[in-house]
């Protein structure tokens, strides 16, 4: 198969091939590490490959024989490594599939390697000490995003069709939007965060996908959503697959716009002017859409501090147990400076602050899903930017403390954050571009908790009415080779 055929199809659109005999899984599998060796070396997307495991029933699921790629944290596959992007963990191998990993086999996933994260998922760009930074396919001096930036840039640059990833404040979303990725982070309690965690980030994190499609996200939710034995959360069970949802229309939706953040940070014009085409082009499909604001439920530093604090406590135990698991000190040779400040400002958050950040997550959860009692979904740009520049995430935050740093990470990101505190859906849309660079900008959707199903019919849609497959980064897999 060669790599212009293989990138031409979405992973849905390659099952069926296998399942029609037309392709092996083998071929792809082949078709899949092509695709890496002609990209990779430009973007530094994909930090380990290995010859698949598995050899799935052709046509056993929509997505069976599909090449596949799992983000370096929060999922483990047995006898593969799990780094999370950190020197502390070089090298940690994991002794078990985690319940994830066993339904992306039971999908019929072939998963041939694990893609970038910045270091403990702790930032929205990729630009980790331990493999370097990932570059955007569509500008190599740009961010693709984070923290599943790895993913983002190796499925927009044709690796693959969908790669694994996740979410704690738009690590599935934010990456989406910087390389022109649908991306939808799913309800808290969709997917299994088990066995080795009951929760990550006190409920703050989600697992998902990223895909060049609408269909293939649905079919990967599919496929792995559902509770596990011992899951604190439980997200109530879809009515009908989100395959289907996709099919069906969406009827007369009322959608509220903001295009300001809560935390009330300039957005660029070009964003601005995307997200309000967004409503325009809503409305053009019979939808009701009105300026509106919602309500956080705490006023935006309150928010912030307690996000660091969840965060931060969380990321002690994290360095402590990897410390005492491999002998290593916790230091500049093995963590990096953002994660050491973290660290040192975790340690001193209190027992009663801890449970008052808890308390934060509770009012904005409450708070947030007030909003969805009246309307439908929440249009907002997923980010207030273009992508950054490699090398320049930080600038202004030079030496913060640990609830500084997070203050920059969710100025970076003021949309996206909100969602995760509450545990309600919210999906990035590639609906338009940046005139003047061609960068891609992505719309952000928001719904009610559980209502996916709203979600993938509105997505389905835009993507008819507004195609961007036809897209295409300038570092992409099925590029002519020159002569």
């Amino acid at each position: 198969m060669e790599l212009h055929e293989y990138t031409r199809y979405d992973g849905v659109g390659l099952a069926g091939l296998v399942a029609r005999g037309e392709v092996t899984v083998a071929e792809l599998a082949t078709a899949a590490r092509a695709a890496a060796a002609a990209v990779n070396p430009r973007i530094n997307a994909v930090v380990e490959s290995w010859p698949a495991e598995d050899s799935p029933t052709p046509g056993a699921t929509p997505l069976a024989g599909v090449p596949f790629l799992i983000k370096d944290l929060a999922v483990s596959m047995r006898g593969k490594r799990v780094e999370s992007g950190s020197r502390l963990a070089a090298g940690n191998t994991a002794r078990e599939d985690s319940f994830l990993m066993r339904r992306f086999r039971r999908a019929g996933l072939v998963t041939l390697g694990r893609t970038a994260t910045p270091e403990f998922a702790y930032s929205t760009t990729t630009e980790p000490v331990l493999y370097g930074a990932t570059r955007n396919p569509w500008d190599l001096t740009r961010t693709p995003g984070g923290s599943s930036g790895g993913s983002a840039a190796a499925v927009a640059a044709g690796i693959t069709p969908l790669a694994h990833a996740t979410d704690a404040a738009g690590s599935i979303r934010v990456p989406a939007a910087s390389t022109g990725l649908f991306g939808l982070k799913p309800t808290r309690g969709r997917i299994s965060l088990g066995p080795d965690a009951d929760e990550i980030f006190n409920g703050l994190a989600v697992h998902g996908g990223l895909s060049r499609t609408v269909r293939d996200s649905a079919a990967l939710l599919d496929l792995v959503q559902g509770p596990e034995t011992g899951d604190p959360y439980f997200a109530e069970r879809p009515r009908r697959p989100y395959s289907e949802e996709i099919t069906r229309d969406p009827g007369r939706l009322r959608v509220g716009l903001v295009t300001v953040p809560w935390s009330g940070r300039e957005v660029e014009p070009a964003v601005r002017e995307a997200a309000d085409a967004a409503g325009r082009l809503l409305e053009s499909l019979g939808h009701r859409v009105d300026v509106t604001t919602v309500a956080l439920g705490v006023d935006w530093e309150e928010f912030v501090l307690a996000n660091a604090r969840l965060w931060a406590t969380n990321l002690v135990t994290w360095i402590d147990a990897l410390a005492a698991a491999t002998g290593r000190p916790v230091d500049g040779s093995t963590v990096e400076p953002e994660m050491l400040a973290s660290y040192d400002w975790g340690r001193r958050v209190s027992g009663t602050e801890f449970v008052d950040a808890l308390g934060v997550r509770n009012r904005v959860a409450r708070s947030v899903g007030t909003y969805f009692e009246t309307r439908d979904l929440l249009l907002t740009p997923t980010l207030p930017e273009l992508p950054v520049r490699l090398s320049t995430y930080g600038a202004g935050a030079e030496g913060a403390d640990g609830a500084g740093w997070l203050e920059h990470l969710f100025h970076r990101s003021p949309f996206t954050a909100a969602f995760n505190v509450a545990g309600t859906p919210a999906m990035s849309v590639p609906l338009a571009s940046d005139a003047a660079t061609g960068m891609p900008i992505g719309i952000q959707f928001a719904a009610g908790h559980g209502r996916e199903d709203l979600l993938f019919r509105l997505a389905a849609q835009l993507e008819a009415a507004a195609p961007w497959a036809g897209r295409r980064p300038t570092v992409w897999a099925g590029a002519p080779v020159p002569a």
